[in-house]
């Protein structure tokens, strides 16, 4: 995994990062992590040069997410709200985490805090158990530091870089 650049973010933002960064390296069968807010936008991603390949790709097809991160933030918002909706039928309270296996690979969704969640998607053979664990122990350490002012400044930390063109000069003297 590349590492994200954290120039100019605050020391929360850099932290979550590095949170998320080990959790990628310590944890064997990890693929990618993703890190969405509670209205289905990716905040963090453990690939980040996926990043601006999905904005690219967005901004010239407008039918949806691209690349891995965009596809993981998609997936964790959709299956977040289906079991969020599935508890409320049941009256059984909040979702802690959902894990679904599949024949070639694992997907694990965990609540962080105020409706965000923490997205993990994981190798056929890796071990849920630990991935589980991990994955608790993140929520645990970075549920109580993203408040909205950080998931307002990760977000914008994944929007696109103005574009360097220089601004169309003011008219002067127009009679109007």
């Amino acid at each position: 995994m590349t590492a994200p650049s954290t120039v100019g973010l605050s020391i929360e933002a850099r932290n979550l990062h590095w949170l998320l960064t080990n959790l990628v390296e310590e944890v064997p069968g990890i693929e990618s992590v993703a890190v969405v807010s509670s209205d289905g936008l990716l905040l963090l991603s453990s690939d980040p040069g996926r990043n601006e390949e999905a904005r690219q790709a967005r901004d010239v097809s407008r039918k949806g997410p691209r690349g891995s991160a965009a596809d993981l933030a998609t997936v964790v918002s959709g299956v977040g709200s289906l079991t969020v909706g599935a508890a409320r039928l049941m009256d059984h309270g909040a979702v802690k985490h959902t894990m679904v296996t599949m024949d070639e690979g694992s997907l694990f969704v965990m609540s962080i805090s105020d409706g965000s969640l923490l997205g993990v998607h994981g190798a056929a053979d890796c071990d849920m158990s630990v991935v589980a664990y991990h994955m608790a122990l993140f929520v645990g350490r970075a549920g109580h530091v993203l408040t909205p002012e950080l998931r307002n400044e990760l977000r914008q930390s994944l929007e696109p870089e103005p574009s360097e063109s220089p601004e169309s000069p003011e008219p002067t003297g127009s009679a109007r």
